[in-house]
């Protein structure tokens, strides 16, 4: 996108959000949004190039945004952040991720749309245009975790970031009935996911083990 505003920028963009967290983005249309924001197509193309530079922008700017949110919260409540546990960790952030969810859930719904994109060629597209932020980020997580002696030593740091990356990643995927999207709902879910990334399902003790 270009760098220069336009008049109706917002209202393209909350077109765009419109269509793309309710339809799939084979199916959304680009003449729709345009019609809806109110602009010309030619409006449109000054700032975009085609539809995947629009949803692509969406995508950055929700991101985006979900940092911000998060990193404010954070910077004004310093005590509660901690270089201990990855869990209590992981705990925290993901419940500034649910509020961050209620307060803006256009932005939710876009990236519970996008998850259901996989296999689709823009999944991939966009997973490269986003970057690994997110894996940067809980890698310096898990560096701090392996030193503070949270994990097993017979887990390698490569297989944790992994394994980590793709259960944070897929909490709303298992979770996703209306009623898992209520306040108090999500954070039950939430503290039941994280013990059971902590502790796992089988008994300390299991028939048959040595």
């Amino acid at each position: 996108m270009k760098d220069k505003t336009f008049e109706r920028k917002t209202e393209l963009i909350e077109a765009a959000l419109n269509e793309f967290t309710t339809k799939s983005y084979d199916d959304a249309s680009l003449n729709t949004i345009i019609k809806d924001a109110g602009i010309s197509k030619g409006t449109f193309y000054y700032h975009f190039s085609d539809k995947q530079a629009l949803y692509l922008y969406l995508l950055k700017t929700s991101v985006y945004a979900k940092w911000k949110f998060i990193n404010e919260k954070n910077s004004n409540n310093p005590e509660s952040c901690t270089d201990g546990d990855i869990f209590e960790n992981f705990k925290r952030q993901a419940r500034l991720a649910i509020e961050f969810a209620l307060e803006y859930p256009k932005y939710h719904k876009l990236s519970r749309m996008f998850s259901k994109e996989q296999g689709n060629p823009i999944y991939k597209v966009a997973q490269d245009h986003l970057g690994s932020d997110t894996k940067d980020i809980l890698g310096g997580m898990v560096d701090k975790a392996i030193k503070a002696g949270n994990f097993k030593k017979e887990y390698s740091r490569e297989f944790l970031v992994k394994t980590l990356s793709y259960l944070f990643s897929h909490f709303h995927e298992i979770f996703d009935k209306d009623e898992d999207f209520e306040f108090e709902r999500m954070i039950s879910n939430l503290d039941t996911y994280v013990y059971f990334i902590r502790h796992g399902m089988a008994n300390h003790t299991i028939k048959g083990e040595n």
